[in-house]
């Protein structure tokens, strides 16, 4: 994946407009449904956002915390060697958003990243670890850098999906 300074011009000013409060509302009603669709109709080739931002969306499957069902959805996870980076900044909302939740309840989860199935396990990173991981979202997303700010007092979590073992 390349980063926001490496990408054209293009997709770095869609990834700039996340960076404004009035698209975020937006990108945070509809990117999700509209990845989702686009993912569908490719067959699992592409996303809205694959196309638009030049980034690789990852589908992550979660269990839902209260449902015990499972639950897929468009999430930007970003490699760091043998495991993806996700960062929970909901758009810089007030809350987390619910896959958090669900790897807070069940940490095994399932992510399609360019095309490849994995299981993996979510650790919530903490310390410089967690810093490192945001620093490397931000390198990707500069809206990062006002997600935070605009949390307000929400700690913004950030967790690492490391591959499953199986025994």
């Amino acid at each position: 994946m390349r980063s926001y300074s490496q990408t054209g011009v293009f997709h770095r000013l869609v990834r700039r407009t996340a960076s404004t409060r009035a698209m975020a509302l937006v990108f945070g009603r509809v990117q999700e449904p509209i990845d989702r669709c686009v993912y569908r109709i490719s067959r699992g080739r592409t996303t809205a956002s694959s196309w638009l931002a030049g980034v690789e969306i990852t589908m992550l499957t979660t269990t839902g915390a209260r449902t015990g069902r499972p639950r897929t959805l468009p999430v930007l996870a970003l490699p760091a060697g043998a495991r993806m980076v996700v960062i929970a900044s909901n758009f810089g909302r007030s809350r987390n958003p619910s896959w958090y939740h669900n790897l807070r309840s069940n940490p095994y989860a399932t992510i399609v990243f360019e095309g490849t199935r994995s299981e993996v396990v979510a650790r919530e990173l903490s310390g410089a670890e967690r810093e490192q991981g945001y620093r490397l979202g931000e390198e990707m997303f500069p809206a990062f850098s006002h997600y935070r700010r605009w949390a307000g007092n929400r700690f913004i979590p950030v967790l690492s999906l490391e591959p499953r073992v199986t025994a």
